[in-house]
């Protein structure tokens, strides 16, 4: 059994309160514009990342993760991309993860918006985007995703909601 942790739009904000989930957790997935490169640096110290990058992201990250990934978690099948749109209408980058493999589970980013849900045009596959776990933004909570992945099964999928704390990021 696998213990995951999403995130994403973190903006160079690794907040504090994330950090009992990073403990908890056995993999975190990344979904883009992570910011300063310290926070991934950070992150992979720690525990084993899978990620992309986003739109606000520069060469290090862009060196570290690719702009659309595909990998497994036990036997669950992953795609990732940032700027992917929503089941309903899906931007480029999210056709392109499908066309090279559908995934059971897809991640994304970018909106700033949690959204998980199942697409039923798309073989049931799980729609995740965890919100926006860091303070840059419209959106007036922090949020992230746990979930955990055992075989074929994914379960205990839980929202982390995180007043959203305006501290000066410089």
């Amino acid at each position: 059994m696998e213990k995951v942790l999403i995130i994403s739009d973190t903006h160079s904000y690794l907040d504090p309160r994330l950090m009992e989930h990073v403990e908890w957790c056995d993999q975190i997935w990344h979904g883009g514009d992570w910011g300063d490169v310290s926070v991934s640096d950070t992150l992979s110290a720690i525990k084993p990342i899978f990620g992309v990058y986003g739109n606000i992201d520069g060469t290090p990250i862009r060196q570290t993760y690719p702009l659309i990934n595909h990998f497994y978690c036990e036997d669950v099948l992953v795609g990732m991309t940032h700027i992917a749109g929503a089941p309903s209408k899906y931007k480029p980058d999210a056709l392109k993860c499908f066309d090279i493999q559908l995934p059971e589970i897809f991640v994304c980013g970018h909106s700033h918006i949690l959204q998980v849900k199942r697409d039923l045009n798309r073989k049931g596959m799980l729609f995740i985007n965890p919100g926006a776990a860091g303070q840059h933004g419209f959106h007036p909570v922090q949020t992230a995703i746990r979930l955990k992945i055992e075989g074929k099964r994914i379960f205990d999928v839980e929202v982390i909601n995180m007043p959203r704390i305006k501290t000066r990021i410089n």
